[in-house]
């Protein structure tokens, strides 16, 4: 599994094969092993293989054709509205209506998804995260028919890849590590850390194409803007509001 996750690559093309039922529920039902805040498991997934409703998933997705050509998507949820229930249902009144509740089911549905993917990934199936999931979960509720309590946080198309492309470049590991306290990073330490992902062919391609000057510009100018992002934080902030975790 060590080897999996090394190599691993997110696919988006798929060949025309369906996942094995029992595949699938393998899967799942090992990912649902992972940790979970308090053994509450504050997740659902949600399984699209219905090719209509996939289309209606990749119009809420920003119509990324990877969904259109995966056998399966699947969306995890943040959910506490099952554990609510079992709450109401033992006359005890939950009181998980708050933005930490929120974090943790969160927390939990992603931890949930990342198994996901190392364990489909280690079956010779590939995957890829959708990350307008949690741009979309408005859409998403209402798609899904979620009740109070349930916040989408992402999706993963899985299916037998069609293509291998290369590895996405990643930093230097050791960068990343801090040893007992945060260390700040120094104006040198960040030109050695970002040297090899700036002087990569593919760093240079998407410069003259975007005729910009460096990589950073290409991410807050054109990839998460200032107003994207303060658009789709609002569309968040409503959500959670609107499913009671505020």
């Amino acid at each position: 599994m060590i080897e999996s996750i090394k190599n691993r690559r997110s696919i988006r093309k798929y060949l025309k094969r369906q996942i094995e039922d029992n595949l699938l529920n393998e899967i799942l039902e090992v990912a649902f092993r992972g940790p979970t805040t308090g053994n509450m498991q504050l997740y659902s997934v949600i399984v699209t293989k219905d090719e209509e409703r996939k289309k209606k998933l990749w119009e809420i997705h920003f119509k990324q054709n990877m969904i259109l050509e995966a056998p399966v998507v699947l969306t995890f949820l943040a959910d506490f509205n099952r554990f609510n229930l079992w709450c109401k249902s033992r006359g005890v009144e939950p009181v998980y209506d708050n933005f930490l509740s929120f974090i943790t089911a969160a927390i939990d549905a992603i931890i949930v998804a990342q198994n996901v993917c190392v364990i489909a990934e280690s079956k010779g199936l590939g995957t890829c995260y959708l990350g307008t999931a949690i741009y979309q979960a408005d859409k998403l509720i209402e798609f899904f028919e979620c009740p109070e309590g349930i916040v989408p946080i992402a999706s993963i198309v899985i299916g037998y890849p069609a293509e291998m492309p290369e590895q996405p470049d990643r930093l230097p590991y050791e960068k990343l590590i801090h040893n007992e306290t945060y260390r700040q990073y120094t104006w040198d330490d960040i030109d050695k850390i970002y040297e090899y992902k700036e002087n990569m062919e593919l760093t240079k391609r998407l410069l003259e194409e975007n005729k910009m000057d460096n990589l950073p510009r290409i991410f807050v100018e054109k990839r998460y803007t200032k107003k994207d992002i303060e658009y789709f934080s609002k569309i968040l902030l409503d959500v959670i509001k609107r499913q009671k975790f505020l």
